[in-house]
């Protein structure tokens, strides 16, 4: 009995060998500039259009397609992080739900995005919180003012990463997201982190801005004098926050706020009624 043929066939030489020479620094420079474009597009820093990160957006958008709206009722964090996960963002559940997590909690949002039912952490590390299977959410009221009329064509849509569905660019946002809750990221070769405002100051701000377009920054300032913390505590410096404003840059410091109060007739204690933002209470106790 014959044995079956092993050997090899031979090669296709229908394509023509071809060597490109690169230069090595022109080579690395399109690649990196690539690579940033990426990361700061896709990633790591939020839109000024709406204030929101590519995760954010998605999670914010997919909700509002859910029909998840404040007077409806809660669902499990887990269906919502499947959704998102399965149409728009394929990156894993772990960063979906911290990035859920974080737009329900009070303390790290001025006006949280999500409504959040059941345990979502607290300020610090010693209480995280619940897994995904057990926590629920829903839009909160901030929420549908970020997506109300966006099914009027008024922001443009894109294909999403396998090309099956249509996930929006931007947000029609008529809530100022940027300013009230701020934001945070690090990217490639810059970074953002900007404070949390008060609404009811930018708000008013905005509308000195429309009605006088040439106002100053110490007219607007009147307007918001500074950042509007969700944690409370005190700024101190001002000088930081002009520099802010006026350049793009600049720091504060904000100490906790401290009362002393009498815990027996011979004895007082000091007691910590509002902490640094991002702050958690073991450091400020240490």
């Amino acid at each position: 009995m014959a044995r079956r043929s092993t050997k090899t066939p031979p090669p296709d030489d229908s394509f023509e060998e071809r060597i490109l020479d690169i230069d090595v620094v022109d080579e690395m420079q399109g690649s990196f500039l690539e690579y940033a474009y990426s990361v700061i597009y896709s990633r790591a820093l939020p839109d000024a259009r709406d204030g929101l990160k590519p995760v954010h957006r998605r999670i914010v958008y997919q909700m509002n397609e859910m029909g998840l709206r404040p007077d409806r009722g809660y669902v499990k964090c887990a269906r919502v992080v499947g959704e998102v996960m399965g149409k728009l963002h394929p990156h894993g559940d772990a960063s979906i739900y911290d990035a859920l997590v974080r737009m329900a909690q009070p303390f790290s949002m001025r006006v949280p995005l999500v409504d959040g039912h059941g345990n979502f952490g607290s300020l610090g590390n010693d209480d995280p919180p619940a897994a995904m299977r057990y926590t629920e959410c829903r839009q909160a009221q901030a929420t549908s003012l970020m997506t109300e009329s966006i099914d009027e064509d008024t922001v443009d849509f894109a294909p999403n990463y396998d090309g099956q569905e249509q996930e929006p660019v931007a947000l029609p946002a008529a809530f100022p997201n940027l300013l009230v809750n701020g934001s945070s990221g690090i990217a490639v070769g810059m970074a953002t982190n900007m404070p949390p405002h008060n609404l009811a100051e930018v708000i008013a701000a905005a509308r000195h801005l429309i009605r006088y377009p040439t106002a100053d920054l110490d007219t607007l300032m009147k307007h918001v004098p500074g950042p509007d913390l969700p944690t409370g505590g005190r700024i101190v410096g001002l000088a930081g926050i002009r520099d802010a404003y006026e350049t793009g840059r600049g720091t504060f410091k904000i100490r906790a706020t401290v009362e002393i109060e009498t815990v027996t007739a011979r004895r007082k204690g000091l007691v910590v009624t509002e902490l640094p933002f991002t702050v958690g209470p073991e450091k400020v106790i240490a």
